[in-house]
């Protein structure tokens, strides 16, 4: 496939090369559902790919360019190094030629590392500790004084995390119980368990008697006896107290490491207090003692981003001024890609996905490197219309110093400014995979591609907003920057609750509403469950299915669960054999007994209408409404089309699903339930233009059936057709959390001069 020229009238956009090494070149590439796809990309241009979810854009730009990109690149280290490396296996291609470098920007987030913060992810902290080293007073010491990852900074009490943990002893026991009656309410310490023997056993206490009648020596070696050998009945064992082996086994592991269960015993036994010898700084007397302007190090870092930018501005003295200007650039760039609420103090692991990506993106735009390709994905979630503009200007920065961009996308303001557009489709799954268009956005818009079609697509504001029920009362709300704010959210209608990102949205409906009786919370924070679970056993379809399967073959049903009699005993019904590597990232590689289809022989020769049940469970959700016409199964399967899960297969694990579809497959449990108050939270992401319209029907069913639905969302399109606004604001950070607008989208439009309300009248203006 050739390149079109460029006539492009998108802001920002460049000519493209003529020349063939200027391109890279995609041959034939197969990968999951692409469909023998050629093309070239333009080199050191900003490609945006689109097409609804499932057409194929990750698999062509993550699956293949991106995978084959570190594949080469993981090839020039040596046999013993690539040993201890994960190996993955090449994308399903023919050919890819030119590639460079590629550097993932995604939406992952950032770890559950508590020493890892915004300061240390971008390296602003460490040119702040490179100027209280130079300038600060009095003199403490070089720069890894000033660092709580270290430990000549550090402070000794908390180890530089600024938090004490304590455990509540009540929680690892019951004082009622004797030891014999399973007084250790510890996961992995029941009665005659392996620790639970170590304690029971060791000779210092009687088992029948109950904890509370210990003595405080035996209730002190109990809990917090260190590790000592002991010998009782013949035994040599190592005793240690319940307290000390507790933190040992658990609080030493990383949390995201941790089973389920594991990880909500700790969360009941686990408190966490501000450390009362730096009061949650982090850092030593006298890191904390050296001052620049009367702040020291943890002023500066636990102040708003933006406010630091222009204390940094204010400091002048020639001996860092290199590195001011440094620090004064990337603290610039947070805040112009609209993260100037944050604080350098904030952790990683706290910010969002659409957060993280933002992060990362600003410590690339301050590399050395260029001519790199760096791979994008939805760049502009989490983010208001006001910032959008921010963000496509740090593109367009990244791609004019001579990288080559690619961006997955559904924004029209993001595509809109691109240099060469891939749009594929027509549909998703199998009914995707192919290039519809490619060349400039002019050419889009008059394709008659779907994207094309809905470029310039408008929702309409409503011409009759639906009526009240009552309303739902938030009060003198004053989590983290809202101020005392008291909102009414009328019941029976379709709320949207909108506002600049850092205004004190999430902070005002989750933080106020969470918990509350007949409040139904459908986010896209992970899903509990292990990579066995998928959206065949999330949503109990399975069940309907595996008794289907029985009842036409006249087997029992357990015999049909991957996770029962019926696995393959190689993978344990996993369908992937993982191999271990220690501390490097596991491998993961289709099990050769089984094909990867998850079931015995015996079990696969058992059919329903001709297929198997790995071939069911293969089925997406289109294709299984078609095998399933009746029943329980189809009534799960039509609230999954209803979502826009169509695409989706039976028995992908959930570990693959993006948070917007985590969030639908959420949903489709749910709404089947009537008279509830359902929270959504910016349920647009990762919907292409054309599914946001099939959005915006599934709400309107939902409340016309007798809900409550507020959604918190920066999209026109659903501002637009809802009864009623909440706009926050007016900034971020503490320039927010105030409420600036509540009442109809059409007085939005007509009186209010918040950011929202002068992008919202731009959006309606231009589909009028």
């Amino acid at each position: 496939m050739t390149l079109s020229s460029s006539t492009s009238d998108s802001p920002g956009a460049r000519s493209l090369p003529a020349d063939g090494h200027d391109v890279i070149e995609v041959r034939g590439a197969r990968e999951n559902n692409l469909a023998d796809v050629s093309l070239d990309l333009p080199k050191r241009r900003l490609t945006v790919f689109t097409g609804v979810s499932g057409s194929g854009k990750s698999s062509l730009v993550f699956g293949t360019i991106a995978a084959e990109s570190r594949r080469l690149i993981d090839e020039t280290y040596t046999a013993f190094i690539q040993s201890f490396m994960p190996s993955p296996g090449r994308p399903d291609v023919d050919a890819l030629r030119n590639l460079s470098a590629a550097i993932i920007v995604d939406q992952e987030r950032m770890g559950a590392n508590a020493r890892s913060t915004v300061g240390t992810a971008t390296d602003a902290h460490t040119m702040l500790r490179i100027v209280f080293s130079r300038i600060g007073e009095p003199y403490a010491g070089t720069s890894s004084a000033f660092s709580f990852n270290n430990a000549e900074g550090m402070c000794a009490e908390c180890e530089g995390l600024g938090r004490v943990s304590r455990i509540d002893v009540d929680e690892l026991v019951d004082r009622d119980k004797s030891l014999n009656e399973g007084a250790i309410t510890v996961p992995s310490f029941g009665v005659d368990t392996w620790y639970w023997r170590t304690i029971a056993e060791s000779g210092l206490f009687d088992p029948d008697a109950r904890l509370r009648d210990y003595t405080p020596e035996q209730w002190a070696d109990l809990l917090h006896k260190p590790a000592t050998k002991i010998k009782h009945a013949g035994m040599n064992i190592t005793y240690e107290g319940l307290v000390v082996k507790v933190q040992r086994l658990f609080l030493a592991k990383e949390r995201e490491s941790m089973q389920a269960h594991v990880k909500a015993f700790v969360d009941r036994a686990v408190k966490f207090e501000r450390c009362p010898a730096c009061g949650g700084a982090r850092l030593n007397e006298a890191a904390l003692a050296c001052r620049i302007d009367g702040r020291n190090i943890a002023d500066c870092a636990a102040m708003q981003i933006s406010d630091l930018a222009e204390f940094v501005r204010k400091i002048d003295d020639p001996s860092v001024g290199p590195v001011l200007a440094a620090l004064g650039d990337t603290l610039d760039s947070l805040v112009e890609i609209g993260l100037g609420y944050l604080s350098l103090d904030r952790e990683s692991a706290t910010l969002s996905g659409g957060e993280a990506q933002r992060v990362k993106m600003v410590r690339h735009l301050g590399s050395g490197l260029t001519d790199v390709t760096y791979v994008f994905d939805e760049p502009t979630v989490g983010l208001h219309p006001h910032d959008i503009r921010r963000m496509n200007d740090l593109l367009l920065r990244l791609r004019d110093k001579g990288n080559t961009v690619l961006v997955v996308e559904h924004k029209p303001e993001v595509i809109e400014i691109a240099d060469h557009v891939v749009d594929l489709g027509p549909g998703a799954g199998a009914a995707g995979g192919r290039i519809c268009y490619t060349g400039d956005v002019a050419g889009l818009r008059a394709s008659g591609t779907l994207t094309g079609r809905h470029l310039d697509h408008r929702a309409r504001l409503r011409e009759k907003v639906r009526p009240h029920q009552g309303a739902l009362a938030i009060t003198g709300a004053s989590q983290h920057n809202l101020k005392d704010v008291s909102v009414d959210l009328p019941l029976g209608v379709l709320t949207v609750v909108t506002g600049v990102a850092g205004s004190g949205k999430s902070t005002l409906i989750h933080g106020s509403l969470r918990g509350r009786e007949d409040v139904v919370t459908v986010d896209q924070s992970p899903i509990r469950g292990s990579r066995r679970s998928n959206p065949a056993t999330y949503t109990g379809l399975l069940d309907s299915v595996r008794t289907a399967f029985a009842k036409a073959n006249k087997v029992k049903a357990a015999l049909f669960s991957a996770n029962s009699e019926g696995a393959c005993p190689k993978c344990k019904g996993i369908g992937l054999v993982y191999t271990d590597l220690a501390m490097m990232a596991g491998v993961a590689s289709v099990c050769e007994q089984c094909e990867g289809r998850r079931f015995t022989p015996e079990v696969l020769t058992y059919k329903l209408r001709g297929k198997d049940i790995s071939e069911v469970l293969a089925m997406q959700v289109a294709e299984a409404r078609d095998f399933f016409p009746t029943g329980r199964g189809r009534a799960v399967l039509d609230r999954l089309h209803d979502v826009g899960l169509d695409y989706l297969s039976l028995g992908q694990p959930l570990t693959t699903l993006s948070g917007g579809e985590r969030q639908r497959l959420k949903l489709a449990i749910r709404m089947a339930e009537q008279g509830r108050t359902y929270i959504l939270d910016e349920p647009t992401t990762g919907l292409h233009l054309a599914d946001v319209d099939k959005l915006l029907a599934l709400l309107d069913r939902l409340v016309d059936a007798g809900n409550t639905v507020i959604v918190i969302e920066h999209h026109q399109a659903v501002m637009a057709h809802a009864d009623w606004i909440v706009d926050l604001g007016p900034g971020a950070g503490h320039d927010g959390g105030r409420v600036v607008f509540t009442g109809t989208p059409a007085d939005l439009v007509a009186t209010a001069d918040t950011p929202t309300a002068r992008h919202l009248r731009a959006y309606v203006g231009a589909g009028a």
